[in-house]
């Protein structure tokens, strides 16, 4: 019988460990296929070490992910069209019951798209800080020899982009406030009401669009607002889903296929995210339990 090679041994070590980066590059990328690309980035690196001189593996691994995503996030202050090539996250629908979701909904440790966009307004150090301490417990030294910083001021980073992910720029928490800042959204598209999308659109607000051909992206208010007729057919032709426990909207055709899904990011009362999911392939492949014209969501105020 053949003894396992050195080189089998740490390829091992390192799928043992690839979960766990996978999810700090997500988190601190917010792109699949970023992370996907940092951690083969880090596997090159590890391979071209001696494995044997590494004491702490798993703490060497997570120090090169959070290094190369520190540099992605860097690069992306000036090429920011950088995080848009990315597909889409799953979005998992539920029947919206029209219980007020703040009653049973809270933010979570695990990022979702609501988190992801908050995340994106930190600084990278900030981010990094935030990312590896308070969702993955990375002790601060380490962090602070990744940013080439003092453990101190790697805890006053974190502390920095906490205070902001839990007060002033955190998202509305799942509830009403997000659902009426759809609604508002909504019927000023229904009414053509320019100056309606402003007031209820974040400045900075992201349209992606899901197409069968590709993500298509549109940034600003004002060209988010201009591109608002598919909501207007929305709220005429759909009714209230929940998708990642927050009130989104799905329209249906006449023949009871999905026409389009459309998520929301609200962020202290204003609209910085909308997602609209129009790829036929990835609507019919969604679970939206039952919600389709003839057993119906709560439709949607008109």
């Amino acid at each position: 019988m053949s003894e396992t090679s050195p080189a089998d041994l740490v390829a091992a070590a390192f799928e043992a460990q690839r979960d766990r980066l996978r999810a700090v590059a997500y988190r601190m990328l917010g792109s699949h296929a970023d992370a996907d690309d940092v951690v083969q980035e880090a596997w090159l690196r590890l391979s071209r070490q001696d494995a044997a001189a590494i004491a702490n593996l798993a703490g060497w691994l997570t120090t090169v992910v959070g290094r190369i995503s520190l540099d992605v996030l860097r690069s992306r202050q000036t090429r920011p069209e950088a995080s848009y090539d990315d597909g889409l996250p799953e979005l998992e629908t539920a029947v919206d019951d029209g219980r007020a979701p703040e009653d049973d909904v809270a933010l979570a440790d695990s990022v979702g798209l609501a988190l992801l966009v908050v995340l994106e307004s930190l600084g990278p150090s900030e981010r990094l800080a935030f990312v590896l301490h308070d969702l993955f417990a990375v002790p601060f030294d380490e962090i602070g020899q990744i940013l080439g910083r003092s453990a101190d001021a790697a805890k006053m980073l974190a502390s920095r982009a906490r205070r902001k992910v839990r007060t002033g720029e955190r998202p509305a928490s799942a509830g009403r406030e997000h659902r009426e800042a759809v609604q508002a959204f909504l019927t000023a598209a229904r009414q053509g009401d320019f100056e309606g999308l402003l007031r209820v659109l974040d400045p900075e607000v992201r349209l992606v669009t899901d197409t069968p051909g590709g993500l298509v992206v549109t940034l600003g208010a004002t060209e988010v607002a201009s591109s608002a007729k598919l909501a207007s057919g929305a709220a005429t032709r759909g009714g209230w889903v929940l998708v990642d426990g927050l009130p989104a909207i799905v329209a249906w055709r006449e023949d009871g296929s999905p026409l389009s899904l459309m998520t929301f990011t609200v962020v202290r009362g204003r609209i910085a995210g909308i997602t609209v999911v129009v790829d036929p392939v990835k609507l019919a492949a969604m679970d939206l339990h039952g919600t389709g014209p003839d057993n119906p969501p709560a439709p949607v105020d008109s």
